[in-house]
């Protein structure tokens, strides 16, 4: 069965210090060459922060596009996996190893240390 896993850290990685992104993107690389190794691996994408966002909407046949998400929101998606699992255990199992699932939202700096 496939799931998704989204990414709830739109800018974590860039408010932290250099050193500590670059650990962080070492972990993301690990985790992810260890899904392809056990067979979990899909697809995973890094988003674009929500700035670069459109939204679209079909009314009446009226096709409306503005800039910017659909809603505001504390939390933003910062990228996602799509794996394969044998049921949702098995999924949850995969997901708690995500690197960004253990660190908190960063709304400053300080926040991702």
């Amino acid at each position: 069965m496939k799931y998704l896993c989204l990414i709830c850290a739109e800018t974590v990685m860039e408010m932290m210090p250099e050193a500590d992104a670059a650990k962080h993107y070492q972990e993301y690389a690990a985790f992810t060459a260890d899904l392809k190794r056990h067979g979990h691996f899909i697809s995973a994408n890094r988003l674009q922060p929500v700035n670069t966002a459109t939204t679209l909407r079909v009314r009446n046949g009226k096709v409306t596009v503005t800039d910017g998400p659909f809603a505001e929101t504390k939390e933003q998606f910062g990228g996602y996996y799509v794996i394969e699992a044998r049921d949702l255990n098995e999924a949850i199992q995969v997901a708690a190893k995500i690197p960004g699932a253990r660190l908190r939202l960063c709304r400053t700096a300080a926040d991702c240390r």
